[in-house]
């Protein structure tokens, strides 16, 4: 207890002297002493420039003036920091003479202030002579540059800092088009360069920008008001500060634009101030989006509040304000800076005088030069601290902030409905910051809290209106001599404009709006240029640009050049460009047309294949099937290999296949064969029918080599197209309707018509519909996006009416209006007037060839594998190289297989009924055997069963049934299909004249008729 009234002693005596020293004038020292103990404290001279008349400076200086007593209250010192306040009255030449004066004839050491931006950039001039740092914590324009200044510190955030935030909200919403509204002044403009560039990363555009003095008059504004409700858009940005912002909203509600369908959005400037604004100014605001820099919650910050508002209040009875940001910045700068003073190693206070001369003896020449000014500007720098704003850090000297609040006006007050950091975008709650993924990183509007937009409503404005005030959209149109079906313009005296345009594309566009949740007024206004004549295309484009023309609704082309000036909605017609040329009509048949139906690639896989499935064929069937053999000489097996093959084309093939493998294969083969030839005699049969037509010319390059005129539709775009393709100049003709088409190519280039066109898929579509057995399209087709309606960049329309065509295009709508237009000129039947290649390519049996493909290579590989293993004492005689191995291999390939030998023949003319053949079960033996005068019973039943020959002269009854052999599937010999039915004992076989009989051992006949067939005999 003894100390503690010890220590509140000394505290009161220290303030008793330190309000000596306020009240009394300029010291020194402070000196405080008990007995012979004395503290020396060093006054540290500080000048605060603000507008003094200024409500909003009172609460600042409030807060610095707290700031004071806490720092000392709770810091043990050696350096106190005195305060010698100047009024600015809100001019920058007062401002000035302020700081000169604080500077010159004070000799103050640093500077915190002035208010405004525009007083900032001529006092930091005399920071800089002077080396006195001027800190402010509310003069945030960009426009004011660091680098510039190195005596300028900025303890708040620049403004630049907050339009990601803004363009965030932009982007959440959808909104095209923004219009900014801000103050003719330093803090005005400053920020508007990065807003419009955040905006336009957002594919958000700016078609105005609507600049306010400082001092307008309420007609000003209210006219300026005026002027913004009759464009499209309905999203405002308000840049300003707090006397002229109010103005703005006040004056906008009472002319309407507060109500629904409007979206307004206030920058920091206002948005820091909404808990200092009355009732009647809320009431103005309402629905309004407020972005400012996020000031975390504290008890500390909160203790403060409650201080600070006791505290005001006393010192300010008659004016109701509350504790702002910028008031809680200007707490933290004065720590900031007591902090650095503290930690300075050269207190001298001294100022080293300017030198002048007696040409230049102004007040700005005779200020001094603070000697401590580098060492204090870099000790303010690298001061980090946590302050009632956060945590205070300054980078490149100036505060920086990676999160905003997101505030909705409504009611009384402002609701905080998200927030946006810089890693995270828009988030809800700041507890999601350190959870939140990347999936917040795009702007989403759903990641906000439900706001209350202007007119008290939920409905999210959509960002633009048609103006309200019966001004239509003024819509230009081409004005064409031919082509009449696309836009027609007709002059009429009953029409607004004085003329009647009617077309398929007015159609479409018609029903594109007629789809359109609101209205749309316009007029359709026939473009002319300056000479009373009709303009081309892209002129016509360009006036969209220049805000002469609302809109173009016609049949215009979209190119890349047009589209970086304009936008163009969905394409409503096909686009591409292609060659025209007449029609040679060639009635004599084509010598060589056989060869037509298969492209040239597909004959050549196809003759490929023919080879490749014949050596397949052979190579499975040449060591067991005779009929593969031919005759000694190689050559022979060669021919029969090809035989066969290519006589499966007509499925003649003489020779029987009769292994597994080869089965699978020709199987195969025959399916792939089957597709080949029905699609080649459809096709041909196909070119036989229809009568043929050839194009007279149908490479570019010839007419360009040898100079032919080509023609191009007047004012299109493809006469650029022509030029870069090499064509000359004098050899580009125009056309201006299908008539001028016509006659141009009845005349030829000899006689300066032209000998082909070029027109975009629309066109051509109508001329051969018009001229079908005269012209035909040829060649390549050079893709564009086709056929559009165009609007300025970022019209909010434009995505309205492409979303409309997307669906009456869903809907075949276009189609049908259309053939509506091009009725009247469809006059014949005839299809066949595009020219295009009718033979079948290879891409269509690709498939098929590789599939019959992968199945020969994977029989040989089966076939190599049984063929290895049966002859793999070959490859495992220790005693034969490896060459010897080889040959013997390659002979044991070719040699027959006489185990497994089963070849066709003949029967001769000596084969009667009684004759059988023999299967001998142990390999070594076939006979020819008589069984009697009876004929042989030839069982065809398909039960499996042991199977032999069955006579009643040769079997005896009582002979018992061995050896049998069970087969599992009915066994196929050619011609006929015998099933086992059991082998009998031939014991008393008698041979006959002519035919060799031997012991009749464990013998099986099959009961089949040889008489006038085909057999097997097996060795």
């Amino acid at each position: 207890m003894k100390e503690l009234m010890s220590h509140n002693y000394y505290h009161q005596l220290f303030l008793f002297f330190f309000g000596i020293h306020l009240l009394g004038g300029d010291y020194g020292l402070v000196v405080m002493g008990q007995n012979t103990k004395q503290v020396v404290i060093e006054e540290f001279k500080v000048g605060v420039v603000l507008d003094l008349n200024m409500s909003v400076a009172k609460v600042w200086l409030t807060s610095m003036n707290m700031a004071l007593s806490d720092f000392y209250a709770t810091t043990s010192h050696k350096r106190r920091l005195v305060f010698h306040v100047r009024d600015s009255n809100r001019d920058v030449l007062d401002a000035s003479s302020a700081a000169i004066d604080l500077i010159k004839n004070v000799e103050v050491q640093a500077i915190i202030g002035p208010m405004s931006s525009s007083q900032a950039i001529h006092m930091v001039l005399l920071g800089s002579r002077s080396q006195v740092p001027i800190i402010s914590f509310s003069a945030t324009s960009p426009s004011i540059s660091l680098s510039q200044n190195p005596y300028f510190i900025r303890t708040s955030l620049e403004d630049s800092a907050q339009v990601n935030a803004i363009a965030a909200v932009v982007k959440a919403f959808g909104w095209r088009t923004v219009v900014p509204l801000y103050e003719d002044t330093e803090y005005g403009h400053g920020i508007i360069p990065y807003l419009v560039d955040a905006l336009q990363s957002v594919n958000t555009r700016v078609p105005y920008r609507s600049v306010f003095p400082v001092s307008a008059s309420d007609d000003r504004i209210v006219q300026e008001l005026h002027n913004l409700r009759t464009m499209q858009t309905r999203v405002f940005i308000l840049h300003m500060a707090s006397p002229l912002g109010l103005r703005i909203f006040e004056k906008a509600k009472k002319i309407g634009m507060m109500s629904e369908g409007y979206s307004w959005m206030v920058t920091e400037g206002l948005g820091s101030h909404l808990s200092s604004y009355n009732s009647s100014v809320i009431d103005s605001m309402q629905g309004v989006i407020a972005v400012r820099p996020y000031i975390p919650i504290s008890k500390e910050l909160s203790s403060f509040g409650v201080k600070w508002k006791r505290k005001f209040q006393k010192e300010n009875p008659d004016i109701e304000r509350s504790l702002d940001i910028l008031g809680i910045w200007a707490y933290d700068t004065v720590w900031a800076l007591a902090r650095a003073v503290e930690k300075l190693k050269n207190a001298n206070p001294r100022f080293s005088k300017g030198k002048t001369s007696s040409l230049n003896s102004s007040d700005v020449a005779k200020l001094g030069v603070s000697q401590i000014g580098p060492e204090l500007l870099q000790g303010i720098s690298n001061i980090k601290f946590k302050g009632l704003s956060g945590d205070f850090h300054l980078v490149n000297r100036q505060l920086q902030s990676k999160t905003f609040q997101i505030l909705n006006v409504v009611g009384t007050g402002a609701r905080e409905v998200g927030i946006w950091t810089l890693s995270n975008g828009i988030i809800k709650d700041i507890s999601l910051v350190e959870t939140a993924k990347s999936t917040y990183l795009a702007s989403n509007k759903d990641n906000l809290r439900p706001i209350i937009w202007p007119g008290d409503t939920t409905d999210i404005p959509k960002g633009w209106e048609i103006p309200t005030n019966d001004k239509k959209l003024r819509i230009g149109v081409p004005v064409k001599m031919g082509f009449n079906e696309f836009v027609k313009v007709e002059k009429n005296s009953d029409s607004y404009s004085g003329y009647e345009v009617t077309g398929y594309c007015i159609e479409v566009f018609d029903a594109a709006l007629n789809k359109l949740p609101y209205a749309v007024l316009y007029d359709l206004i026939p473009y002319q240029n300056s000479d009373g004549k009709a303009g081309s295309y892209d002129d016509l484009v360009y006036q969209v640009n220049v805000q002469k023309f609302d809109a173009v609704v016609g049949d215009v082309t979209i190119t890349a050049n047009r589209s970086e000036i304009v936008d163009f909605t969905l394409p409503y017609a096909e686009g591409g460009v292609s060659m025209v040329v007449r029609v040679k009509k060639d009635m004599s048949k084509d010598t060589w047309i056989f060869l037509k139906p298969l492209e040239w690639k597909l004959w050549v896989t196809t003759g490929a294949f023919f080879l490749i499935i014949g050596a397949v064929i052979w190579i499975l069937e040449h060591r067991v099937n005779r009929e593969f053999r031919g005759g000694p000489h190689p050559l022979y097996q060669w021919g029969t290999m090809l035989s066969f093959s290519f006589s499966t084309l007509v499925f003649a093939q003489k020779e029987r296949v009769l292994s597994t493998l080869g089965r699978f294969v020709i199987g195969i083969w025959f399916f792939v064969v089957l597709i080949l030839t029905q699609s080649y005699t459809a096709n041909l049969t196909s070119m036989l029918t229809i009568q043929r037509s050839d194009p007279t010319y149908s490479d570019i390059n010839e007419l360009i080599k040898y100079g032919y005129n080509v023609g191009y539709q007047e004012g299109s775009f493809v006469f650029g197209m022509l030029k870069q393709k090499g064509f000359v100049e004098s050899n580009l003709k125009i056309y201006r309707s299908p008539e001028e088409f016509d006659e141009a190519f009845s005349k030829g280039t000899s006689k300066g018509g032209i000998d082909a066109a070029f027109e975009e898929l629309p066109y051509i579509e109508l001329l051969l519909a018009s001229y079908c057995d005269k012209y035909m399209m040829v060649g390549e087709i050079y893709q564009n996006d086709g056929l559009s309606f165009v609007f300025p960049k970022g019209s909010p329309l434009g995505p309205d009416i492409s979303r409309k065509i997307l669906s009456i295009r869903e809907e075949g709508k276009t189609q049908k209006l259309k053939q509506a237009s091009f009725k009247s000129k469809i006059s014949c039947s005839n299809k066949d007037a595009f020219a295009s290649s009718n033979s079948l390519t290879l891409s269509s049996f690709w498939v098929l060839f590789l599939i019959t493909g992968l199945c020969a290579a994977f029989s040989i590989i089966v076939f190599l594998i049984v063929f290895l293993r049966e002859n793999r004492h070959i490859l495992n005689d220790s005693n034969s190289a490896t060459r010897e191995k080889i040959i013997d291999l390659l002979e044991k390939f070719y040699e027959y297989d006489e185990n497994r030998m089963i070849t066709y023949f003949e029967c001769n003319p000596a084969c009667n009924e009684q004759n059988k053949f023999v299967l001998n079960e142990d390999k070594q033996a076939a006979e020819t055997v008589d069984t009697g005068d009876s004929p042989p019973r030839i069982d065809n039943s398909p039960s499996i069963a042991s199977f032999g020959i069955v006579t009643p002269q040769n079997v005896n009854s009582n002979t018992a049934r061995r050896n049998s052999t069970t087969l599992n599937a009915d066994y196929d010999i050619g011609y006929f299909t015998a099933t086992s039915e059991g082998d009998a004992d031939f014991e008393n076989s008698t041979p006959r004249d002519g035919v060799r009989t031997s012991p009749l051992h464990n013998l099986m006949t099959h009961d089949i008729d040889l008489q006038g067939h085909r057999g097997f005999e097996e060795y």
